[in-house]
């Protein structure tokens, strides 16, 4: 069913109504559907702007919050800068889901792009149901914290995220800004794509411009064989006892949020470095060389693809590269694991989700943080054969 493509549909602005939407961009029903939602103080005729920057082959609908009162949220308390009431948020998204589906039936991509107190909004709606959506950008604001949603550990696994805050930011409180930062970065497991501004609250041109290209990337991604498929919700880890991956003991490292991706602290030995070096090498048909894709140093970890490995094994599927290991200051992988695995492999402690993941690279392209004692080499070892499985068919079980 396509959106109205009126410049505006007038409705009721309670909840009880159809919503009010401003449409753009392309008319067909079904390409991918990116809906803005604009934040307190603004309207979706605002908002429905950033369309012409944006990529001109998806549909665009910008929707009005669903309260009268100056156009704010009426999932906002305390001026509408960060605080969500739970029960009003529940209804809102309820309200906003009967609304979606049916514009957007099952199998029609849909990326959310919120602002402010849309970005809270947009937050709570894959935190509600993340399989839902394909993609979702945060932008300066922060996510509906304790108003009801899960915010549980690798709540995000397999969905692009897209945050950008500004550094000199006084309208949303920094505490829940960092909170947010914190969350999509690390534990969520989402492949979050960031940027800080050196502004304040409001879009920057370069923000606008890294996100229509990363809409773009996105939405051809989505466009590939394959690329919407779900991922199980099994975990099963063929090369470790029982199948299970143990908790990885203490904090994560820090990883760095821009792009090379590089884990910057509590850094593998050196020694067992090499060793794991050595037993990746040893996996069947493993070749090495200077990465085809990461930083000079990085050892890539080749093999001939299996006859049904998907191209979501490798990292680079020309040549063959299911992994690679960071150079010795740093001491990490990248490796790609099938997507049912990521949640799990993040949520234990073991790894983080690559920023592009999804995006332009494998989607269960994964950072696994380096070992620093026997036992942790023995985990990363297997974590390593399971993608070396993935990519090749041969059983992880043998090794």
């Amino acid at each position: 069913m396509p959106i109205p493509q009126t410049p505006l549909v007038v409705g009721d602005p309670f909840l009880s109504a159809s919503p009010v939407v401003a449409t753009s961009g392309s008319t067909d029903p079904s390409a991918p559907l990116v809906v803005l939602l604009h934040g307190r103080g603004s309207s979706e005729r605002d908002i429905i702007g950033l369309a012409d920057q944006l990529p001109p082959s998806a549909a665009y609908a910008a929707v009005r919050a669903p309260i009268a009162e100056g156009g704010g949220y009426a999932w906002f308390a305390n001026r509408g800068i960060g605080r969500p009431v739970a029960g009003s948020l529940a209804a809102t998204m309820s309200w906003f889901r009967t609304w979606l589906d049916t514009v957007a039936p099952d199998g029609r991509p849909v990326v959310l792009v919120g602002f402010s107190g849309g970005a809270a909004f947009a937050g709570g709606l894959i935190l509600a149901d993340p399989r839902r959506f394909d993609g979702a950008a945060i932008l300066y604001g922060t996510l509906p914290f304790d108003a009801g949603v899960p915010v549980t550990p690798a709540r995000l696994s397999g969905l692009p995220v897209f945050v950008a805050q500004g550094d000199q930011d006084r309208i949303i409180p920094s505490e829940l800004l960092e909170r947010t930062w914190q969350y999509l970065l690390t534990d969520s497991a989402a492949p979050a794509y960031a940027r800080r501004d050196p502004g304040g609250h409001h879009i920057s041109a370069q923000t606008l411009g890294e996100l229509a290209g990363w809409i773009h990337e996105r939405l051809s991604f989505l466009a590939r064989p394959g690329a919407n498929d779900r991922a199980a919700d099994s975990a099963h880890w063929p090369a470790l006892p029982g199948g299970r991956l143990p908790v990885r003991a203490g904090q994560r490292p820090a990883v760095s949020w821009t792009i090379p991706q590089e884990q910057l602290n509590d850094n593998a030995p050196l020694d067992l470095q090499e060793r794991l070096f050595s037993r990746i090498r040893s996996l069947a048909g493993v070749a090495t060389s200077q990465s085809a894709i990461s930083v000079p140093g990085a050892r890539g970890l080749k093999v001939q693809p299996g006859p049904e490995a998907p191209v979501d094994a490798f990292l680079v599927p020309s040549v063959g590269e299911f992994a690679h290991q960071h150079p010795p200051y740093d001491g990490s992988l990248h490796l790609a694991l099938p997507p049912e695995l990521v949640a799990d492999a993040v949520a234990k402690g073991w790894a983080a989700a690559h920023p592009l993941a999804g995006i332009r690279l494998a989607r269960g392209m994964v950072m696994v943080y380096g070992p620093r004692d026997e036992s942790e080499l023995d985990v990363v070892a297997a974590v390593v054969a399971t993608s070396h499985a993935y990519a090749t068919g041969v059983s992880a079980e043998r090794f």
